[in-house]
């Protein structure tokens, strides 16, 4: 892919496990409202679509809005606290930063928390361009938040690839014509992701040295 000028990343479980954070916040919500808690397998896999989301299959509609303002309460400092690098993201995005390719993220998760875990990773000086679903009317896997970022860095589709670990950041990539390199071990599950067709599935974001 040597025509590729930009790498849009996705950010839970491509760039950071968040997943001990999310499962606190979330088990503690539960617990407020009277609701049974969930299997950290169970919460993993719901993981991708937004908080809101995220809540939404587990409480009742009359609870939702106020357990989501518990969960975002928490997961403040949860994030602080449990939120860690994938193994090789520094290395690759120096990597990818020093070949200047311009990098962006692209995620469900909302804004505030996006900025904040980049922050507290010391991975926002890497980003030109962050953008998050609820600063859009559609999350992934429609192909807004793609097409936008694109526009915004003045890129082409085919000059573009997604990086992301879920079947539907393959399905967004795809739907916006540009390339998916899914990396597995976050919560999409091989058979869905390749389902999806992306350009490229790896082990390791450190492969993407051998893709880009």
């Amino acid at each position: 892919m040597k025509d590729i000028k930009l790498a849009i990343f996705d950010l839970d479980g491509t760039l950071v496990d968040a997943y001990e954070a999310i499962t606190r916040s979330f088990n503690y919500t539960m617990k407020k409202y009277g609701y049974p808690p969930q299997d950290p397998l169970v919460i993993r896999r719901a993981v991708g679509w937004g908080d809101r989301n995220l809540l939404k299959p587990f409480v009742k509609k009359c609870d939702l809005h106020k357990a989501l303002s518990v969960y975002r309460r928490h997961h403040r400092l949860s994030l602080l606290k449990y939120s860690r690098l994938i193994k090789g993201v520094r290395r690759i995005l120096d990597y990818l930063k020093a070949k200047n390719y311009q990098l962006a993220v692209a995620s469900n998760r909302p804004t505030l928390f996006s900025r904040l875990i980049l922050r507290h990773l010391k991975l926002d000086r890497y980003f030109t361009y962050v953008l998050c679903a609820d600063k859009l009317k559609h999350g992934k896997p429609h192909p807004e938040i793609l097409q936008i970022i694109m526009r915004r860095l003045s890129v082409r589709p085919q000059e573009t690839v997604y990086v992301g670990d879920m079947p539907i950041d393959a399905e967004a990539a795809r739907r916006t014509a540009i390339r998916a390199v899914i990396v597995t071990g976050g919560s999409g599950i091989k058979n869905e992701i390749r389902a999806e067709k992306p350009y490229l599935v790896i082990r390791n974001i450190l492969a993407l040295k051998n893709v880009l």
